[in-house]
C-alpha cells in the first residue's frame, strides 16, 4: 500500500508539471504582423462596362391608309426590296372619284361665272370713260360682282385640289429605300384612318443597310463617354464575331425613370449579318478625363457607418472618409479632399484598426 501511494504521488507530480508547461506554451504571445503600407498616387483609370442594347433600323416607318378605302393591289410582300417612290399599294375608293368629278364641275361653273363678270366689268369700265354714260355706283357694283366671282373661283380651285390630293393617297409609295419587314393586309381588305382598318399598319418598311445601336447608359458612367468614341459589341447569333461602331448621338438628358442617358451608334450593315431587333452586348470604354486616386480594393473599408481608408501619420493610424468611384480588377477609384499625393496608406485595412493605433513595424 505504501508503494502504491508513492507511485500515485509521482504520477500526480508529473501531470502537474506537464499542465504547467502547456499553460506556459499557450500563454506565449503570437508574433505581430508588420503593417504593410503604400504611397498614394494619382492615375487615369481606364475600365469598361458591358450593357445590353438593341439594334434598330436606321429608318423605320409604319405605313397607314389616309383615306377610307379597299386594297385593290398589293405590289410588295415581306422581304421585298423597295426604292424611294416605288408604288407599294393601290387602294380603291369610288366615292373619292365621284367627289373629284363634282369638284371639277363646280370649278368649271365658277370659271364661267367669273369669265362673264370679268367681261362685264371690263365693258362697263370702258364705257365709263365717256363722261355721263355710266354712273359711279354701277361701276362699283360691277367691280364687286367680279371680285366675288373671283373669290368663288379660287374656292372651287382649292376644293378641287383638295380632292385631287385625297385621290393621290390611294397610291401608297415607299418613303425611302428599304425592306418590307411586315405586312398586315391582303387584297380586298378595308383600310382607313379610323375603325377596324386602322388598328395595325398596312406595311412596315425598314432601312437595313444602316442600323442604330441604342443603349441606355447609367448616370454614373455618362461622364466618361466622349463623342465619336469607338464601341465594340457582340450579338448572340454570332458569338465569335465582334463588331465596332462609333458614338453618333447622345440624348443629353437622363431618363426620369431609368436615370440613364440614351446613346446611339451608327452601324453599317451592307452584308446584312445584323438584323433589326437583335439584342447586343455593348462594351463601353470608360476612360477618365482627369487623374484620380487609385488604390487596391483591400485598402478600402466599408462599415455600417461610413467608407474609409486608413492613413499613416508618423507612427499612428487614422481613419479618413472617402467616396468610392469605379472598380476595375483589383483596384478602385477613391475621392477625398483630405488625401494628398504620396500620403502613406495601409494596404490591407480592417475595422480593427482604430484612430491612434500604433503602426506595427
Amino acid at each position: 500500500m505504501k508503494k502504491f501511494t508513492l507511485l500515485s504521488s509521482a504520477a500526480l507530480a508529473l501531470l502537474l508539471l506537464y499542465s504547467c508547461g502547456e499553460e506556459k506554451k499557450e500563454a506565449a504571445p503570437a508574433p505581430e504582423t508588420p503593417t504593410e503600407t503604400f504611397s498614394l498616387q494619382k492615375q487615369k483609370m481606364s475600365s469598361e462596362v458591358r450593357l445590353p442594347a438593341e439594334l434598330q433600323g436606321f429608318r423605320q416607318t409604319d405605313i397607314y391608309a389616309k383615306v377610307s378605302s379597299f386594297v385593290k393591289e398589293l405590289k410588295v410582300d415581306i422581304g421585298s426590296q423597295v426604292k424611294a417612290g416605288q408604288l407599294l399599294i393601290v387602294l380603291e375608293a369610288p366615292e373619292v372619284s365621284s367627289q373629284l368629278a363634282a369638284a371639277e364641275s363646280r370649278l368649271h361653273a365658277a370659271e364661267a361665272v367669273y369669265t362673264a363678270s370679268n367681261a362685264t366689268y371690263n365693258r362697263v369700265l370702258e364705257t365709263s370713260k365717256v363722261e355721263g354714260t355710266i354712273s359711279k355706283n354701277d361701276l362699283d357694283v360691277s367691280l364687286s360682282r367680279k371680285s366675288s366671282d373671283y373669290a368663288q373661283l379660287q374656292a372651287a380651285k382649292a376644293a378641287y385640289k383638295e380632292i385631287q390630293v385625297m385621290q393621290s393617297y390611294l397610291q401608297i409609295r415607299a418613303p425611302f429605300d428599304g425592306v418590307i419587314s411586315a405586312r398586315n393586309v391582303n387584297t380586298g381588305a378595308y383600310v382607313g384612318p379610323a375603325g377596324a382598318g386602322s388598328t395595325a399598319p398596312l406595311l412596315t418598311i425598314q432601312d437595313q443597310q444602316k442600323l442604330r445601336l441604342a443603349v441606355s447608359v447609367p448616370e454614373m458612367y455618362t461622364a466618361y463617354l466622349g463623342d465619336n468614341d469607338a464601341v465594340q459589341f457582340k450579338v448572340i447569333p454570332l458569338p465569335n464575331e465582334t463588331f465596332t461602331a462609333k458614338i453618333a448621338r447622345r440624348s443629353g438628358a437622363l431618363d426620369q425613370k431609368l436615370r440613364s442617358e440614351r446613346v446611339e451608334m451608327d452601324v453599317i450593315n451592307k452584308d446584312k449579318k445584323l438584323l433589326p431587333g437583335m439584342v447586343a452586348e455593348v462594351i463601353l470604354p470608360l476612360n477618365a478625363k482627369d487623374s484620380t486616386f487609385v488604390v487596391p480594393k483591400t485598402a478600402v473599408v466599408s462599415s455600417s457607418e461610413r467608407t474609409y481608408v486608413v492613413t499613416v501619420d508618423g507612427d499612428k493610424l487614422h481613419r479618413t472618409g472617402i467616396v468610392k468611384g469605379r472598380e476595375y480588377g483589383d483596384n478602385i477609384e477613391i475621392y477625398s479632399d483630405s488625401l494628398t499625393v504620396n500620403q502613406k496608406l495601409v494596404k490591407a485595412a480592417s475595422e480593427e484598426m482604430r484612430d491612434g493605433d500604433t503602426v506595427i513595424k
